[in-house]
C-alpha cells in the first residue's frame, strides 16, 4: 500500500426523505443560489418543484440555471457563472445527476475566477490548466444526486467537454469538494431502467479499475472495493426491474459515492485507464459515459488485464461474480463472461458501431486519449503502458 492523504470534507445526509432538510441546508451556505439542473428529468418528475418550495420556505432566494446537457460542455458552463456572477448568487445547489454536479463544480470555479472554463482543462494547448489546477476558489456547492451513477456529490472531480474540439477532459482541487450532500434514496425512484444500467457500469468502472491494476497489499481497500462491486452486481437488476426498491436504490445510492472515494481507491498507487480510453467516445459521440465504458471493459479485460494480471480478475470473480474455478486462467476468464451475462441482464449488448463510431475513426480517438489521459507521459498506466495502438485494438474488438 502506497502512502496516502485523505481529505473528505462533505457533510452528507442519506436516507429516504433526506430532501427535506434542502432549505435549512442551503441557508447554511449563503442567501442566495445558483440553482443548477438539466432541462427535462427534475421539472418532469417534480423534484424541481419541490426543492424551489424547500428553498423558499428557508427564505433562500434562487436563479434557476437549466441548461444543463449530458457530457456538459464547456460553452454551457460559462454561460452559467456568467449568471451567477451578474445574479450575485453566493453558492451553488446541483440538482441532477453526474453532468449536473460536474457542471455545477465548474460552475462555482469560473463564477468566481471570471475565466472560461476551458482554461482549466487538461489537454487545453494554452497549458493553463497547470496552474489554475488544483483549484483553489469556488463558490460553495451543495449537491442532491438524482442518479446513483458518478460519485460527484463527495468528490472534488468534475469532468466537462469542449465541444468545439470535443475534447472531454477533467478539473479538480480542493475547491470542488461540496459542503453539502443530500442523498435521498427516493429521489432515485424515477431512474429508467436504461439509465440505470448504465450508472450501474460507470460504478463498476470506478471500483474495478483501480483494484485491477492495484498495487500489492491493499488489503483494507480491496475488501470494501469487492463488497461494493458484488451489491452493485446483486442489486442493479433489481433497481431495473422495480423502480422503487427502497434498499436497492439505497445501496446502488450509497456504493456510488463510495466508489470512487479515497476509502476504495486512496493507496494503490493506480488510476482509471479506462475512463481515459472512454472518454474520446462519449465526447465525440455523445454516447452515456456509462454504456461506453461497459462496452470497452470486456475487450479491455481481455487484452490487457487477462495476460497481465489474471490473478486480479479471478479474485474479482470469485469474490464478486461467484466464480468457482481453481486455475486462475479459468477463473479470469470465467469473470469475463461473468461480467458479460450481467450486463447482458441489464440490457446492454451494444457494440461502437451502434454509436456511429467507424474504423477510420479510430486512430485519432486513441491518440486524444493518449494526450488527454495520459497527462503528457505519452501512455495510458495500467496492468502495462498502453500506447495509441493498444487503445485502438481496444476500440476495434468494440465495434
Amino acid at each position: 500500500m502506497f502512502p496516502f492523504e485523505v481529505s473528505f470534507p462533505t457533510h452528507i445526509y442519506f436516507g429516504m426523505g433526506e430532501l427535506a432538510r434542502l432549505g435549512q441546508a442551503a441557508k447554511t451556505l449563503g442567501n442566495k443560489a445558483l440553482l443548477v439542473t438539466g432541462g427535462s428529468a427534475a421539472k418532469r418528475t417534480g423534484l424541481l418543484s419541490r426543492a424551489i418550495t424547500l428553498l423558499q420556505e428557508a427564505q433562500v432566494a434562487y436563479t434557476l440555471f437549466d441548461k444543463i446537457e449530458p457530457n456538459p460542455r464547456t460553452a454551457t458552463v460559462d454561460a452559467g457563472a456568467a449568471l451567477a456572477r451578474e445574479e450575485q448568487c453566493d453558492f451553488v445547489l446541483a440538482l441532477g445527476g453526474g453532468s449536473v454536479m460536474d457542471a455545477a463544480k465548474a460552475i462555482a470555479a469560473a463564477a468566481v475566477s471570471g475565466r472560461p472554463i476551458y482554461d482549466y482543462m487538461r489537454g487545453n494547448p494554452s497549458g493553463s490548466g497547470k496552474w489554475l489546477v488544483p483549484v483553489q476558489e469556488a463558490l460553495p456547492l451543495l449537491t442532491v444526486p438524482t442518479v446513483a451513477a458518478t460519485g460527484s456529490e463527495a468528490n472534488n472531480i468534475s469532468v466537462l467537454t469542449h465541444w468545439d474540439t470535443h475534447e472531454k477532459s477533467s478539473i479538480n482541487g480542493p475547491a470542488l469538494y461540496p459542503k453539502i450532500a443530500i442523498l435521498d434514496p427516493s429521489i432515485t425512484f424515477t431512474v429508467p431502467a436504461r439509465v440505470t444500467a448504465e450508472s450501474c457500469a460507470d460504478i463498476f468502472s470506478h471500483l474495478f479499475e483501480t483494484y485491477l491494476i492495484s498495487a500489492d497489499k491493499t488489503n483494507v481497500q480491496d475488501g470494501i472495493t469487492e463488497t461494493l462491486i458484488r451489491l452493485v452486481a446483486e442489486h442493479s437488476v433489481t433497481a431495473i426491474r422495480q423502480p422503487d426498491h427502497e434498499e436497492a436504490r439505497s445501496t446502488l445510492l450509497w456504493a456510488s459515492t463510495l466508489g470512487i472515494s479515497p476509502f476504495a481507491n486512496a493507496g494503490r498507487g493506480a488510476g482509471m485507464p479506462l475512463h481515459g480510453i472512454e472518454h474520446p467516445l462519449s465526447g465525440i459521440y455523445d454516447m452515456a459515459h456509462g454504456r461506453g465504458l461497459a462496452i470497452l471493459s470486456l475487450p479491455y479485460f481481455e487484452q490487457v488485464i487477462l495476460p497481465e494480471r489474471p490473478e486480479r480478475l479471478a479474485r474479482m470473480g470469485r469474490h464478486c461474480f461467484g466464480v468457482t474455478e481453481e486455475d486462475e486462467q479459468a477463473a479470469a476468464r470465467a469473470t469475463i463472461a461473468a461480467v458479460a451475462r450481467w450486463y447482458e441482464s441489464m440490457g446492454i449488448t451494444e457494440r461502437l458501431s451502434d454509436f456511429g463510431v467507424t474504423q477510420d475513426a479510430l486512430p485519432k480517438m486513441a491518440e486524444e486519449a493518449i494526450t488527454i489521459g495520459g497527462r503528457g507521459a505519452g501512455h495510458l498506466p495500467s496492468a502495462r503502458k498502453l500506447h495509441a495502438e493498444d487503445v485502438v485494438a481496444i476500440y476495434q474488438a468494440c465495434l
